[in-house]
Formats: structure tokens, sequence, C-alpha cells
């Protein structure tokens, strides 16, 4: 059973990440305009968010920059151009996907970047390059965490191989990640635990990012955070790929850490994210990603669903089923 005081109380060692614009950004493509970019920025030091992510750092040779917005790609100049110096709590991060991003060039030394941590998202197969990514930004002197995704599809022996093998690195936290949705809460605490015994062994800290294909993302945050996971992902209003994530303005009225504050988070909902929703960019639950979380799939298939405006729910769920 939990500790009551891990769920009343507050842990100093707890930190918000906002990860709207990276996992937001695949709803959009990332055409955020400055504006926008600069409005969170503020309202995330104004609510006392530790982490801002600001997108991935893919490879323009693999992806053509006239497709994407900046944040697909994120120029350590175009970071600044938003932060300036960052001489604020609020630390800046970026992700990079083993096999979609050039580190070794595109990543430089921390001395010459905005950037302070950069998150590693992972496979179970692809752990040994996550490794040497791990490795090559740590010695550039960033933080770094690991994000190992589709764990809900993975061998838990594997996943145990796979973490005892990143404790040994310098990464200072790994993620739990439930990609599609499809870990219940009683599920998570066991999966958490196993996270937690690894990174105490380690010496590491645990993270957290939950999607909502099944409205569980808010309530497997929390259940994680009672078991001592202390890097806790969310999103303004969930916004991030097909059901979207764990909602920041949930989370931060659920921490008791004084620290953080919900008001400025509602004013940039209202004034910010309700008008993309109006402005017909969709994410969010609905039952076709209730069906992909149901049945453990990737939500492509809902995801393309939803962009045909189809209606035909039954046949959408007869199609999961019957995928290999």
């Amino acid at each position: 059973m939990k500790e009551r005081s891990n769920l009343l109380g507050w842990r100093p060692d707890i930190k918000v990440v906002d990860a709207t614009l990276r996992d937001g950004g695949l709803v959009n493509d990332f055409y955020f305009t400055d504006e926008f970019v600069k409005k969170l920025y503020l309202t995330n030091i104004k609510a006392g968010v530790d982490y801002m992510e600001f997108g991935y750092k893919a490879n323009k040779e693999l992806f053509d920059v006239n497709k994407f917005g900046k944040w697909k790609f994120c120029d350590d100049e175009d970071i600044r151009a938003i932060v300036g110096d960052n001489d604020t709590d609020l630390k800046i991060a970026v992700m990079a996907d083993v096999g979609r991003c050039n580190y070794k060039e595109d990543i430089r030394p921390k001395s010459e970047s905005p950037v302070d941590l950069v998150r590693i998202a992972t496979y179970i197969h692809t752990i040994p390059q996550a490794i040497d990514m791990i490795e090559d930004a740590a010695a550039k002197g960033y933080e770094t965490t690991v994000n190992i995704m589709a764990i809900s599809q993975a061998q838990e022996g594997d996943i145990a191989v796979a973490l005892d093998m990143l404790g040994k690195t310098p990464v200072n936290a790994f993620y739990i990640v439930d990609s599609y949705g499809s870990i219940y809460p009683e599920e998570m605490t066991r999966v958490a635990d196993m996270y937690m015994e690894v990174a105490n062994k380690y010496g590491k800290k645990v993270g957290i990012h939950a999607h909502n294909n099944q409205q569980l993302a808010f309530a497997n945050t929390i259940e994680c955070c009672g078991c001592g996971v202390d890097y806790l992902d969310a999103t303004y209003s969930g916004m991030g790929r097909g059901a979207g994530n764990c909602y920041i303005e949930s989370l931060i009225g659920f921490l008791h850490n004084p620290k953080y504050n919900l008001y400025p988070v509602i004013q940039f909902i209202e004034n910010y994210i309700n008008p993309m929703k109006e402005e017909g960019i969709t994410w969010g639950y609905d039952m076709q990603y209730l069906f992909t979380g149901l049945l453990n799939r990737h939500p492509k298939s809902a995801i393309d669903y939803t962009k045909a405006g189809r209606k035909d729910l039954t046949e959408l769920y007869n199609e999961i089923i019957l995928m290999d």
C-alpha cells in the first residue's frame, strides 16, 4: 500500500515536465507561432513548471524541413530566440529519437546550447543505440533521460534487462512510457515498482509519460507519483498525438507543492489552446482511441480514422481486431 504522505504531502524531488510543443507538435506538424511558444514559455515559468520540452532534434536529412515547423528540429538558435539566456528556474528539454537524429552533429556541447536536458526515445530492440546517445549527450554536459516506448507490448524480462543496462550509463532517469494508453493503474503500480527497484539500485530517477486512450493518463500519472516516480510529463489540455496525454491542469491541480500555480495555466488554455481547438486542430479521447487502448495497438489506425472523418466505429473495431 502506498504511503499516504506520498499523495497528501509533496516531495521536493517531483519535476513537472511540459511536453506540449513536442507531443502536441505531432498534432499540427509542429507549426506553432512564435507568439504561442513564447507565451507558453512564460506561462510555464509563472506556473512553476520544472522542464519545458521544445520538440525533437530530428535529422534534416530524413525529414523535409519544408513539411514541418521548426520545433521538429529544435535548432539552438530558434530556442534561444524564445528564451534568450533563460535566466530562470525553468529548464529546457528536447527529445532525440534513436535512428531519427544525427546526434553526433546536431546536439552541440551544452556550453553552446540553451538546452539543459536531452530525452532519448528508444524501443527495447534499440537499447544499444540509446546507450550510445546517452553517453554522447552526457559527455557534452547535458542531463539525460531515456524513454522506453511501447512497454505494454514488451516482455517484462526484456524490460528488466534493458533497465539494468541503462542503469550502468550516466542517464539521470528512466521513463515509463504507456505509448498505447493500454496500461491500467493497478498494472502501472507493478511497472513503477519494477522501474523504481532498478533506479534505486543505480541511483537514478523514474519518470512517467502517459497517453489518454482509455482516459487513464492522469490516473496513471498520479498512481506513479504515489509510487515514488518523480518526473511527471503532462501537456496543456492533454494536447498530444491521438488521444493526447495527461492534462497539466489536472496534474498541477493535484500536486500539493506550493511552488506550482494553476492560474496562469488556466489563462493560457483559455487564450491559446481553446482557440486552436476552435480552428479545427483535433486531439483527445474518443472511442476510436479507446479501441486501440483496449486492444493494446498503435493508435495510427484511429488517427487515420479521425483524419478521414469516418463514422463507422463498428467497422473500425473489426479492422483493429483483425490487425496482425
